[in-house]
Formats: C-alpha cells, structure tokens, sequence
C-alpha cells in the first residue's frame, strides 16, 4: 500500500500535519503502509490542484484547499479559503467515506489533524505532544512576543525558517520522517537542518534591514515593496517587532517563480482587526485565514501584484 501525502510546502504546520498523519495511519489503518510526500503549492489565480499528484495507492491532502478528484481518499484542512474551484464544498459536504475534514476555526492543521484522528479512530498523539505544541504557536501566531518570533532560537522556528525557504524537494520529505519519531531539538541540531540554517539567518538579517529601510507606516498599516530586492519570502514577524503598535502588514515581493502580496494582522492586538484578509485575498484568486492571507501571480506579473498592493493598502488604510 503505497500512501502519497500531499502537504502544503514549504510550511512548518504541512511538514507537522504531513508526520502526523503518517504515525496515525501506520499505528491504526495499515501498519504495512509506505508513504511518499509532495508538496503543494498556491498557484496562480487559484488554479486548482493538478490531477497528475494523484499518484498513491491512497491519496492523502493535509493543509491545503479541496479536490473533487476521486482518487483523494483522506483530506484535512483548517484555511477558510479551502473550497476555490466552482461545487468543492458542495462535493465535500457530499461526501460519504468519513475521511474528509475541515474545520475553518482552528489554528493548526496539525492539532486538527491529531484531534480528529483520536477522536474518530483512538488514535493516541501523545507522544508527538512537542510537534503539536510548536505547530499550534506557529501557525496560530501564538508567541509571546514578536521578539522571539524574529530572534529564531528555538529548534522549532529553525526548522520553520529552512522549511519556508527550502527549494530542494527531497528536504521536506525528510523532515517529515523524522517528525514522526524525533525531537524537535534533535532534527534543528542535524546537518539536515544546521547546514542550511546558517545561510538563512544572515539573510534573515538583511531582511530585518530592508524592512526596517523600506517599511512605511501609516494609519495602521505597516506596507513596503521588496520586488525590486528580488524577495517574496520573509518571516512576518518582522514587522510587528519594529512597528508593535500596527494593525497590519502589507507587502509585495517577486521571486524566481511568482509575484506575491501578502496580507497579515498583527497577533497581539487582535482587537484591532477590522478586516477579513482571506477574503480581501480571494478577490484576486489567493487566500489563506481571516488573520493571515496571501495572493500569488505568475512570475513577471509584477505590475499586477503591486497593483493589488495599492488597492489593498488603500482599503486596509481606510
């Protein structure tokens, strides 16, 4: 029985939700399953998934949006922009095989993932309590301070920093074996991760200056434009350490593959968030969570994402 999981990449929670999965399937479905992993990305305009990743026995999706595809066997996903292609969400809510779940209301695809499984199949996560613990203060925002967001210290968020910059596809797949058996401490500290990392944390430094250059702050709204800079990634935590007093952040960035505009509400003062950016998104065919959203072009599609730059910073300005 071949399993292939299908993950969003390139994300902390998909690589988390892809080894969860994986330890529930093999301890309470089929012990004698092997697994094969790809990730999933956001494309252009919300073009749906491609048929041809449909390649396992079992075809598996976790973090990331819906398909009809028949051959999708099991699907967890927590974004509020899940359902992008016309009838996904009436196709889901059809659906008869209890393996299909979503649930918009959660942080973390991971602990989604981990509760259904113990709840629906007595499947015990106890043992990946670590994993969950991280992926939920990941991808729910929920740190402290955004000091330790930025500073990058503890195993987990090195792990996050190489998963979200990685180019290589054999990594992720990697990183999510070893999810399932070792410590979070154990796989920061291999060369798998420790080689990579350092490279990336003096980027990360740059990337605190050019923010700290470029950003302009106005009405709320914290805004720069690293497309000339050749940057469409960054952490985005980096904003609210330098403006904590923000209630957005907005940018646009171009790499080697894609424009990008991305969206996010500053963590700690959710009470001034008066805007759903999931939705702002869909309009121009991204998405994401009403707190944290993001909009993808095709590469050279720079005037269309700056753009869609302007236009949203106009509306979250107002």
């Amino acid at each position: 029985m071949n399993v292939q999981v299908l993950f969003h990449d390139s994300c902390f929670d998909g690589a988390a939700s892809a080894a969860v999965f994986s330890r529930f399937y093999r301890e309470r479905i089929r012990p004698d399953a092997r697994f094969s992993y790809r990730g999933l990305s956001h494309q252009a305009g919300g073009a749906a998934i491609d048929p041809s990743v449909f390649t396992g026995d079992e075809n598996v999706i976790v973090d990331f949006r819906y398909s009809q595809d028949p051959r999708l066997s099991w699907w967890f996903d927590h974004h509020v922009s899940a359902f992008q292609q016309p009838g996904d969400e009436a196709h889901f809510r059809a659906d008869t095989s209890g393996h299909k779940f979503h649930d918009p209301h959660r942080k973390s695809c991971t602990c989604y993932l981990a509760d259904v499984a113990r709840e629906r199949f007595g499947w015990d996560p106890s043992p990946m309590a670590d994993l969950l613990h991280w992926a939920e203060i990941i991808d729910g925002a929920l740190f402290p301070n955004p000091e330790m967001a930025v500073a990058l210290e503890e195993p987990a968020l090195r792990i996050m920093t190489v998963l979200e910059a990685n180019k290589n596809p054999a990594l992720i797949p990697q990183v999510i074996e070893r999810m399932q058996s070792e410590s979070l401490a154990s796989i920061a500290a291999s060369p798998l991760i420790a080689e990579p990392l350092a490279p990336l944390l003096e980027r990360h430094r740059r990337h605190i200056d050019l923010v700290r250059a470029k950003a302009r702050y106005d009405q709320g709204v914290v805004s720069f434009d690293l497309v000339d800079e050749g940057i469409d990634s960054l952490n985005k935590f980096i904003a609210y350490a330098l403006y904590p007093e923000a209630r957005y952040t907005l940018w646009v960035g171009q790499g080697p593959s894609r424009a990008k505009v991305s969206l996010g509400s500053n963590p700690w003062r959710p009470q001034e968030r008066r805007h759903d950016l999931a939705a702002i998104a869909s309009r121009y065919g991204g998405g994401g969570h009403p707190v944290v959203a993001a909009i993808s072009f095709k590469a050279g599609e720079t005037a269309r994402a700056r753009a869609a730059f302007q236009e949203i910073l106009s509306e979250l300005s107002g």
